[in-house]
């Protein structure tokens, strides 16, 4: 295994990045509607040529919208999170590859709007989540990239009492600096 390792960390580059793109985010189990955000942040991605591990951070919106089936009005739920995934990347040819691996967010801003009506809704939900990434990235030339992921919420976020699971579909366009 050390083998393995210090050989993984002498052919290993690194390189900094950053990403942004339209996010389509929901819940689980729950008959509501996507809400349309963004998502923003950075990476760190290094490796070898096959394989790279990349821990990031980035903020995410996340939420859904509904109607109220008792008063008929609106509800449009905002819930903003500090995403913090760690995937691991397998390089299928020079310009493709996939990717997966856990992520952890912590819930950084709640709005809630109903009828008219504005709140914070941090106390109706959990103040973290856990789940997993999955997606595949292309690469293009001058180290720009797009991928498309989605996020799949693994715990509870006991939302009002209810057992939803956040579910989110991501399409990102990135820089790589100095990437090729």
């Amino acid at each position: 295994m050390l083998f393995f390792l210090v050989g993984f960390a002498a052919t290993a580059h690194a390189q900094f990045g950053v990403r942004a793109g339209f996010s389509s985010a929901n819940f689980s189990d729950a008959d509501f509607d996507a809400k349309s955000g963004i998502h923003l942040g950075a990476y760190y991605t290094f490796g070898a040529d096959f394989i790279s591990v990349e821990p990031g951070i980035q903020y995410s919106q996340k939420g859904y919208k509904a109607v109220n089936p008792a008063t008929g009005d609106p509800i449009d739920e905002q819930l903003g999170y500090i995403d913090i995934p760690v995937l691991v990347r397998l390089k299928l040819i020079p310009a493709l590859n996939i990717f997966a691996g856990p992520q952890a967010s912590i819930l950084a801003s709640s709005k809630r709007e109903e009828g008219g009506n504005t709140s914070d809704s941090s106390e109706a939900t959990k103040g973290y989540d856990i789940g997993g990434v999955f997606g595949a990235q292309v690469k293009l030339p001058l180290g720009f990239n797009v991928q498309a992921s989605y996020d799949l919420g693994f715990t509870s976020l006991n939302y009002y009492n209810f057992d939803v699971k956040n579910q989110v579909f991501k399409i990102s366009a990135g820089y790589t600096f100095g990437g090729n």
